[in-house]
């Protein structure tokens, strides 16, 4: 008994040590940023040495009474914001990673920043971005009381192989006592929980679904049981939709919250739960956008939020800039929409838009790694997932590719069949602004990668500049 009680003090010491120096190094971060000396942000590095010195960190660190966590490869960022800005528009405290990182020693920072100096928390809710491969890192150590997995796609083939490999990664590590909060529509992310509580989103039947994937892509073609070929009631895009196998009971989850219609002219989206339906405001009429606010509205409601509270945040809700801007100069829309490079899926998707919206369109691709590159060499073999063939559209007048690897873009474009005269290629990206014509009445889309954000910004206000100075043709 007595040496029990000095391996729990023992442990528990190792434990201040960790949260005292990770709280110092946080307190020194942030006096060298107020005064100018730094600009960084208190991020993940105290996390880190937390983590360091005392691996079972974040067993022991206060936490808030509900942990929300949310993973997926697409739509992670914007489901955290969104399920953020609606908990504290109920009036609760929400301590969150945004400042941090979606790994372990993100999560460890926030948890560190969230805690009073003798460990306890100064919040109600934790909502947690968490990357799918860290799982492992941080479901060992913290019980989420909900999961949000946005969906499962091919992504980066360096860093996440295959989308069944991630999908085995998250669901060896789901805790049994996690509710699951999962999107019906994909047969991947859909099928993860060994035994959990789980409910389910999707989205009706659309005019624009097909009942054969028009994608290069499409990771389930069969049935994960027998491995017969999938018969598909409608595809939207890739592997999303609804699915059945004829050969066995395989099939789509029903869904628990359900979209039965959107209207994209008055911006109002019914979701149909336990035989209820309610509208709510639109945000976004990207499809993407769309299956974010039905698992946002889903994983409120689980919370208990009521119907109310829920439709008073979303009046005030909206995509951040950082991932979608838009504005009119002197007759010309100008777009930017963040694509993600090294990611097909969300590229052919955002393509796909575009090519979709109305009128005569310019595209400008700024969707090169800077820091795939720095570290290794950047891989390209994404583009070949990725559907470009969206881009050769009679509605796109002009596709402007700007960057190092714009060479490779421009073969890819040529390949998907996108005529030699409507492409215009330049590494020199000061120059990127400069190769667009500037029609009035054509519409102008920024398409950039995640690391391109501040670029993406440059060549905007470089067309803002022309068009100002008159260069704009009628």
């Amino acid at each position: 008994m007595q040496k029990k009680k000095q391996q729990g003090e023992k442990t528990m010491f190792k434990f201040y040590i960790a949260f005292y120096t990770a709280k110092f190094i946080m307190f020194g971060i942030k006096l060298l940023k107020r005064l100018k000396i730094v600009k960084c942000k208190a991020s993940f590095f105290p996390g880190k040495v937390a983590l360091k010195i005392d691996k079972d960190f974040l067993t022991k660190v206060s936490k808030p009474k509900e942990i929300i966590a949310v993973t997926g490869t697409n739509g992670k960022t914007t489901v955290c914001n969104l399920l953020i800005g609606a908990l504290e528009s109920s009036g609760k405290k929400v301590l969150d990673n945004r400042l941090g990182a979606n790994i372990n020693s993100g999560v460890a920072s926030a948890f560190i920043a969230g805690s009073t100096l003798t460990n306890k928390t100064k919040y109600d809710v934790a909502v947690l971005e968490v990357d799918e491969r860290s799982s492992i890192k941080v479901y060992s150590y913290i019980t989420p009381t909900y999961l949000v997995c946005t969906n499962l796609f091919r992504d980066s083939i360096k860093r996440n192989a295959h989308p069944e490999f991630i999908f085995n990664i998250i669901n060896g590590a789901l805790p049994k006592e996690t509710k699951l909060i999962l999107n019906a529509d994909d047969l991947i992310s859909s099928r993860l929980g060994n035994g959990n509580k789980a409910v389910y989103f999707a989205i009706d039947k659309l005019p624009t679904d097909k009942t054969e994937s028009v994608n290069i892509i499409n990771d389930m073609r069969v049935c994960p049981k027998c491995h017969t070929k999938l018969k598909y009631n409608y595809v939207r895009y890739h592997h999303i939709g609804n699915a059945y196998c004829p050969n066995c009971d395989f099939k789509s989850p029903e869904a628990d919250f359900r979209v039965s219609n959107i209207d994209f002219e008055n911006r109002k989206l019914t979701i149909e739960h336990n035989g209820e339906a309610n509208s709510y405001n639109l945000i976004s009429d990207s499809i993407f956008n769309i299956y974010n606010e039905l698992a946002v509205i889903s994983a409120l409601t689980e919370i208990g939020l009521t119907e109310e509270q829920i439709k008073n945040a979303f009046e005030k809700e909206k995509i951040v800039e950082s991932r979608y801007q838009e504005k009119i100069v002197d007759g010309i829309k100008i777009v930017s929409h963040l694509a993600k490079g090294q990611n097909p899926v969300a590229c052919s998707c955002v393509c796909d838009y575009v090519k979709n919206e109305k009128g005569k369109k310019e595209v400008v691709l700024v969707l090169f790694d800077r820091y795939d590159a720095k570290e290794t060499s950047e891989s390209m073999v994404w583009l070949y997932d990725c559907d470009f063939e969206f881009l050769n559209d009679e509605s796109i007048d002009r596709v402007v590719i700007g960057g190092p690897r714009s060479e490779d873009f421009y073969l890819r474009l040529l390949i998907a069949g996108v005529p030699r005269e409507k492409l215009v290629f330049t590494k020199n990206t000061e120059k990127i602004a400069d190769c667009l014509s500037l029609n009035k009445g054509t519409d102008i889309y920024i398409l950039y990668d995640i690391y391109n954000g501040e670029l993406a910004d440059d060549i905007r206000e470089h067309i803002e500049k022309r068009i100002a100075g008159g260069e704009a043709n009628a």
